[in-house]
C-alpha cells in the first residue's frame, strides 16, 4: 500500500512546540502522567454522550491534562472507532462492528471498498474525537495529540482466527494455498487504510502527535520460536505497515508515540525503538524499562510502565505496594539515564465497583506533591 500523501492542517492555530527535543525536555523536567482521560471522562453527568460529543469531549481531555499537570492532551484510548468506520462500509451497524468478524476471504468488490483512500462517513465516535482535538489545538494552550488502533492490531481484530493464520504465514503458507494466511493479508490491506484514513481526519482537525496502539504485536499472535528461525512475519505484519505510517506522519510534521502494552520479545522492542523511531515508546508492565533502556536510542523517551490494570484490586495491587513498585522504578530510571515520563501501562479504565481505589492509587502516584518532589 503506498503512503498518502502529506496532509495540509486546515485547522487555523498556530504550532505548538513539539518534536523530539521537545519531550525528551518534558521528561528531563520530571514529567508524570497516566493516560487518564476515561477516568475523568466517568466523572461527567453523562459519560456516553461526551463521547459522541466533540466539545464535551474536549473539556473532558483539557480536565484530564490539567488535573495531572502535562502539556499533552491525550484522548480516549477507543480501539474500536477504526472498525466501526471502516466496517461501515460494507454496511455494518455501528452496534455491530465489536462483534464482526471475516471468516473467510474477501470478494474484489468487498477489498476494494473497504481498501479505498477516499474520506468516509465517521461513525459518532471517531467525529467527536475529531472535533475534541480541533478544540484542544485552537481553544486551549495543551499540545492536541491524536489516537488510533495499529493496523495488526486491527486486522486481527477483523478475523476469527488470527493466531492460526499468523501461524501459516509464519511456517511460510502462501496465501494461494490457505484461505486463513489470504483473509489475514486482506484484513492487514483494509486495516491499515483505515488506519491510514483516521490518521489523515485527525491531522485535518489538527494533531501534531499521533499515538499509534499496537497491543497485538506480541507473542499472543506472533511466535518467536518462527521469528527466531528466520520467519519474516514480524517485519511483513506489524513493522512495514507501522513504517509506512510513520513516513506519512513525518512527511506531515507530526510526531508517533508508539505504543504496544503486550507481551514482547527484546529484539520487537528493539526494533520498535531503532526503525520507527518514535518520540515516545509506551510499553506495559511485563517489561523492565531500566533494562530496555539498553535497547532504545537515547533520543526515544521511554514512557510507563507502572501495572495500572491491576489498581482495581486492593488485594493483588494495595496503596503501599503501587507506591513502592513507582518508586523503584523511578529510582531504576534514573539509574540507567535513560529519558523517561512516569506513567500507566496503559490507559486507565473506570472500574464502576473499584473507581474510588482506582483513582487513590493514581493520585497516590501522579498527584502526590511529596512523592513527586522525591523525583
Amino acid at each position: 500500500m503506498q503512503a498518502m500523501p502529506a496532509t495540509k492542517n486546515p485547522v487555523s492555530n498556530v504550532k505548538k512546540p513539539h518534536g523530539r527535543d521537545y519531550y525528551l525536555s518534558l521528561a528531563s523536567s520530571g514529567l508524570s502522567m497516566p493516560i487518564g482521560t476515561d477516568l475523568v471522562l466517568n466523572e461527567s453527568g453523562d459519560a456516553e454522550r461526551a463521547r459522541r460529543d466533540g466539545r464535551a469531549l474536549g473539556h473532558v481531555i483539557e480536565r484530564a491534562a490539567k488535573r495531572w499537570g502535562t502539556p499533552l492532551a491525550i484522548p480516549l484510548m477507543d480501539l474500536r472507532l477504526e472498525k466501526i468506520d471502516l466496517l461501515g462500509l460494507i454496511g455494518v451497524r455501528e452496534h455491530d462492528a465489536d462483534k464482526f468478524q471475516f471468516s473467510s476471504p474477501l470478494d474484489e468488490s468487498s477489498l476494494a471498498r473497504l481498501s479505498t483512500q477516499d474520506a468516509i462517513p465517521l461513525c459518532p465516535g471517531s467525529q467527536a474525537r475529531a472535533e475534541a482535538i480541533a478544540y484542544i489545538a485552537t481553544r486551549t494552550d495543551l499540545l492536541p495529540i491524536g489516537m488510533t488502533i495499529g493496523p495488526f492490531s486491527l486486522a486481527t481484530r477483523l478475523m476469527a482466527d488470527p493466531v492460526s493464520a499468523s501461524g501459516l504465514s509464519g511456517a511460510g503458507v502462501a496465501p494461494e494455498d490457505a484461505p486463513e494466511v489470504l483473509l489475514l493479508q486482506q484484513c492487514l490491506r483494509i486495516a491499515e487504510a483505515a488506519v491510514q484514513r483516521s490518521i489523515r481526519n485527525q491531522i485535518e482537525h489538527g494533531t501534531q502527535a499521533v499515538i499509534i496502539c499496537e497491543p497485538a504485536a506480541s507473542i499472543a499472535f506472533l511466535s518467536p520460536r518462527q521469528i527466531k528461525a528466520g520467519s519474516d512475519i514480524f517485519e511483513q505484519l506489524v513493522m512495514a505497515p507501522n513504517l509506512r505510517l510513520k513516513s506519512h506522519l513525518d512527511a506531515s510534521g507530526v510526531d508517533l508515540v508508539f505504543h504496544d502494552c503486550g507481551e514482547l520479545t527484546s529484539q520487537m522492542v528493539s526494533e520498535f525503538a531503532h526503525r520507527l523511531r518514535p518520540v515516545i515508546l509506551s510499553l506495559g508492565s511485563s517489561r523492565k524499562l531500566w533494562e530496555d533502556a539498553a535497547l532504545v536510542p537515547p533520543g526515544v523517551v521511554l514512557y510507563g510502565n507502572l501495572p495500572t490494570k491491576s489498581f482495581y484490586s486492593d488485594s493483588a495491587m494495595p496503596l503501599e505496594k503501587v507506591r513502592q513498585i513507582a518508586r523503584e522504578l523511578v529510582e531504576n530510571m534514573k539509574a540507567s539515564g535513560h529519558p523517561h515520563i512516569l506513567g500507566s501501562e496503559c490507559d486507565v479504565l473506570f472500574v464502576p465497583d473499584a473507581s474510588e481505589s482506582i483513582r487513590r492509587k493514581i493520585d497516590a502516584v501522579f498527584a502526590d506533591a511529596e512523592f513527586l518532589a522525591r523525583r
